[in-house]
């Protein structure tokens, strides 16, 4: 087939009609996950899809609409998000059988009820839902029954930052106001989806033909964007207990002519609209002739300026990472998948943040998945992780881990600090004990500890049930991916891992361990940890010098160095002290990466440089491609 783009800008698609509506009238009822069915009964699915095809629909959606984490929730599937979604593809793909290009169908996540959930939640489920479709291979994405052009913004952001390539179709659901429901006009609004990046943008639902026929009348011509229109079958009606929508086939047909002439070069039916709806359709627009999209001009440019002004930006992204992998949801999904590089990279001791941003851009372009923040460790005074790990977001769009010591902060610190992050969309941590006081800059100063590091983890997942450490409702759930610290370098391994799984049932979702320096303890890690069912993500730490790593064997508790590495480094200072360093590390990860999928630099003393060679290397190891990473701004 065509490049759908492409094929857009020379014709008429006819889309398919509604899935639920009909799924109804064929006797399924109200009230049922109808997106489940594409687990559940898989064939009925597929037979619908094939009903719109043999009728002339060139573009089928998937039965996804409500697919989303939120809404699956409510039928207690929460946990089926990718099943039901990449099912759904599969089916239309089936159907489709190369006639037909398939698009990811995508509905509002805060329509309804929960208007409320907390943005950061509707993130996730949003990217959640969207690796799943985009994973399986659609050939575009539709977000449909939009009413505020904020979350619509919020989801083409998202899926934007995971395939810069994709199609995405953007339709509203308006009523006579032709404004959205946070009072944007249609015509500002499709300008915005314009420059954020949209392919088409249209109107479906609410209305029948003649409504979304008046509401592109207020931008017709004025749209330099193929635009789509998928009504209602008119209103429905209640008779003898069911409903039933009265718009008839001729009808619709002759309405979608007229879309046609309006700029529409997407034309299908939304709720009550059947296969015999769409033939008609089909057949209606066979021969119409196609207008000319309007050229973009400059006061089309300026009304979407004005508005954008107006309207909440969002500077959170999840970033594409290399080689066009898409990052999951959380970096415990995706380590699952493929192999995933968090860098630790120390907050500065005084002032100048400037050094620290710049190596936070430096890992970011050679691929890091996230940048990991320590908590005053070793218990000297840095700036605050939770500062930088919200300008490692905001200013690049990266992901930022940062640890949790229980050293500084009492049982009242610890959850004001965990809200905190929460409300800045910080929701990767690791839980550690923390280094004792008096062995830092300040010695002097209290050492906490109100909890043991089992604890906090127990408590951070407390707080994603929707409750406080005290027990009191939190009003809605956070949604904290919580690590667990490893140090493999002990005497007795065994006992180490029988402690780590003790904090994988507090609820620890993955784990990382203190540096390595022997390749056969890496193996050995590897053989004493595979029964866990969280991934481990294994800690490695290039020496600077060798100063530097008989520091590290000699004063830093869970560091342990082998004799051939002391060696080996032995003398050497400065440049050629780092460079062996880097060497001793590739060796280490040719041994690592066979082993795990979890890499975990920390960077030493700021040389950046190094764990951004060792990040590539990484790559390179996995015969991945390293491309920049892109970010919206």
């Amino acid at each position: 087939m065509r490049d759908f783009r492409e094929a857009l800008q020379e014709q008429i698609i006819v889309g398919d009609g509604a899935m639920g509506t009909y799924l109804y009238q064929l006797g399924y009822p109200v009230g049922i996950s109808y997106e489940a069915l594409n687990v559940s009964e898989p064939d009925m699915i597929r037979d619908i899809h094939q009903r719109y095809v043999a009728a002339g629909a060139r573009l089928l959606e998937t039965n996804t609409f409500t697919a989303n984490r939120e809404k699956l929730s409510k039928h207690g599937l929460e946990d089926k998000v990718k099943d039901i979604n990449r099912a759904a593809v599969r089916l239309a793909r089936e159907a489709a059988q190369n006639r037909a290009y398939v698009v990811g169908a995508l509905g509002s996540i805060r329509a309804g009820k929960r208007e409320n959930i907390h943005t950061d939640q509707v993130k996730l489920d949003y990217m959640e839902q969207l690796s799943s479709l985009l994973d399986e291979g659609v050939d575009g994405i539709m977000f449909e029954t939009f009413y505020d052009l904020e979350e619509m913004r919020l989801a083409l952001h998202i899926v934007r930052s995971l395939d810069k390539q994709v199609p995405i179709i953007c339709q509203f659901a308006v009523e006579e106001t032709h404004r959205t429901k946070d009072g944007v006009s249609l015509l500002d609004a499709f300008n915005i989806l314009r420059e954020d990046g949209a392919d088409v943008v249209g109107l479906n639902c609410r209305m029948g033909p003649n409504g979304l026929l008046r509401a592109m009348e207020s931008v017709q011509g004025q749209i330099a964007l193929p635009m789509s229109a998928f009504p209602n079958a008119g209103l429905p009606d209640y008779v003898d207990g069911r409903y039933n929508f009265v718009a008839t086939a001729e009808y619709m047909a002759e309405s979608a002519v007229h879309f046609a002439q309006m700029g529409a070069r997407l034309i299908g039916g939304c709720c009550g609209t059947t296969p015999e709806h769409i033939q008609t359709i089909a057949a209606a627009l066979q021969d119409i002739d196609v207008p000319e999209l309007p050229l973009m001009t400059e006061s089309d440019a300026a009304a979407g300026n004005v508005d954008r002004l107006e309207i909440q930006q969002y500077p959170y992204n999840i970033e594409e990472t290399v080689g066009g992998d898409r990052t999951a949801s959380s970096i415990v999904e995706t380590v699952r998948t493929r192999h995933t590089v968090i860098v630790e990279l120390d907050p500065p001791r005084d002032l100048d943040i400037t050094k620290f941003m710049k190596g936070a851009e430096a890992l970011q372009k050679a691929g890091a998945d996230a940048i990991t923040l320590a908590d005053n460790s070793l218990a000297v005074t840095r700036m605050s992780n939770m500062a930088l790990g919200y300008l490692v977001l905001d200013k690049l769009g990266m992901r930022p881990l940062v640890h949790i010591a229980c050293r500084d902060r009492n049982l009242i610190g610890t959850q004001s600090h965990m809200m905190g992050l929460y409300a800045l969309g910080i929701d990767h941590v690791l839980a550690v004990t923390g280094d004792p006081a008096r062995f830092g800059d300040l010695p002097d100063s209290s050492s906490v500890y109100d909890l043991t590091s089992f604890e906090i983890i127990r408590m951070i997942k407390q707080l994603n049930t929707g409750l406080a450490f005290s027990g009191k409702p939190l009003k809605q759930r956070a949604t904290f991916v919580v690590g667990a610290a490893f140090n493999p370098n002990v005497k007795h391994l065994d006992k180490a891992i029988t402690r780590l799984e003790r904090k994988i049932e507090a609820g620890a979702d993955y784990i990382m361990t203190q540096p390595v320096y022997d390749a056969a303890l890496i193996e050995r890690i590897a053989e004493g940890t595979k029964h866990l069912n969280v991934p481990v993500f294994i800690g490695i730490m290039p020496l600077a010098s060798g100063r530097n790593a008989e520091y590290l064997h000699n004063e830093v508790p869970g560091i342990q160095l082998s004799d051939e590495v002391r060696s080996r480094m032995k003398g050497l200072e400065g440049e050629a002290g780092r460079r062996e360093g880097v060497a001793i590390a590739k060796e280490l990860l040719d041994v690592a990466v066979n082993h795990f999928k979890g890499i975990y630099f920390m960077t030493p003393f700021m040389f950046y440089e190094m764990t951004a060679e060792l990040t590539q290397y990484v790559w390179e190891k996995a015969e991945r491609k390293t491309d920049p990473l892109f970010r919206l701004t």
